[in-house]
């Protein structure tokens, strides 16, 4: 049985760790996997300051996400499986949280900055393309900025 708990940032490196395997998981290069390292791992400053959510089954953290809330935009900064729980709907389970937790916050509409590999999960549950951005990873490559209405 799953439960959906609220992180700490003492939680932080082991989130982190759990980003870069699910982020891995696609196959990037360690070239690749270094830089996002630097550029996108969750930090105790964000987990304190933003809704930061894991789903644990007992003590196995599965997968977490992470609402920041801006002036002129809202985005969801993160969602990761840990790789054994890919595909296998706990994706959504996080998203449908994301979801009632963006109602309590009178979120009406998120961002959503993805790789290429995870924009097809976005679109399935009914996000859709707002724009591409310059990657901050591949240079001269974009990546897709999506946006979600509830």
């Amino acid at each position: 049985m799953y439960t959906i708990v609220s992180a700490s940032p003492k939680d932080a490196d082991l989130l982190a760790a759990l980003e870069v395997r699910s982020e891995s998981y696609w196959g990037y290069s360690s070239e690749f996997m270094e830089k996002f390292k630097q550029i996108y791992l969750i930090t105790e400053e964000f987990i304190a300051d933003h809704p930061t959510y894991m789903l644990k089954d007992n003590e196995t953290i599965i997968g977490f996400y992470g609402i920041l809330q801006g002036d002129r935009e809202n985005s969801l900064e993160y969602l990761f499986i840990e790789p054994a729980y890919i595909g296998k709907g706990y994706g959504r389970i996080l998203w449908n949280h994301a979801l009632s937790e963006c109602r309590k916050l009178g979120i009406n509409e998120f961002t959503i900055i993805t790789s290429p590999d995870a924009r097809g999960f976005y679109f399935r549950l009914g996000a859709t393309i707002f724009t591409e951005v310059d990657s901050q990873i591949a240079d001269g490559k974009k990546t897709p900025k999506l946006i979600y209405r509830l």
